[in-house]
């Protein structure tokens, strides 16, 4: 609840993004650095990263932004897939681990793999958090809370605009 609080409270006093509907269709044709197979770990400055970043993406990605509650593509989505980081393609989430949450950022209970995400100490806006980053680029994406379903119940509240979809291929032919 305390969270929900403080997510509101940004929402009221402003900031560099904050207030505004921000969208996560990426454009990648300019991002040298964005696979979606390829898991080697990216050292990329933050100056360059703003040259192939979409304004809002770097915002949240590099300056540690979030997006207001409520607004992002993928808070409330239900189609079956595969999250990817938005900043370099690193394999993230399964849809099957995507649950509904109240938070009002897309949650899930676990990674799709240990090492996709890392995990940092996060003592801003007086609170303690745990901030997950991309593992391969270190791209912010969200925090973690332990307040999830089984089997882990952890809550992996992620921004939308942190997060590229690639939705399930479905069989037309049955």
């Amino acid at each position: 609840m305390k969270n929900l609080i403080f997510s509101f409270i940004l929402m009221l006093i402003g900031g560099s993004i904050y207030g505004q509907n921000l969208k996560s269709d990426q454009g990648h044709e300019h991002n040298p650095y964005y696979s979606t197979v390829d898991t080697t770990k990216l050292k990329v400055s933050d100056a360059e990263w703003k040259k192939v970043l979409p304004k809002n993406l770097y915002l949240v990605a590099r300056e540690k932004n979030t997006e207001m509650p409520f607004t992002g593509k993928y808070w409330k989505s239900k189609t079956k897939g595969t999250y990817y980081c938005a900043a370099c393609g690193n394999l993230l989430f399964r849809s099957d681990a995507k649950f509904a949450s109240s938070c009002g950022w897309p949650s899930f209970y676990e990674p799709l793999r240990p090492n996709s995400v890392e995990y940092h100490e996060d003592h801003s806006h007086e609170m303690d958090r745990t901030e997950v980053l991309c593992g391969r680029c270190g791209a912010h994406l969200g925090h973690i809370f332990n307040d999830g379903p089984a089997p882990t119940y952890k809550r992996f509240c992620m921004n939308s605009v942190s997060l590229d979809f690639q939705p399930d291929k479905t069989d037309k032919t049955k």
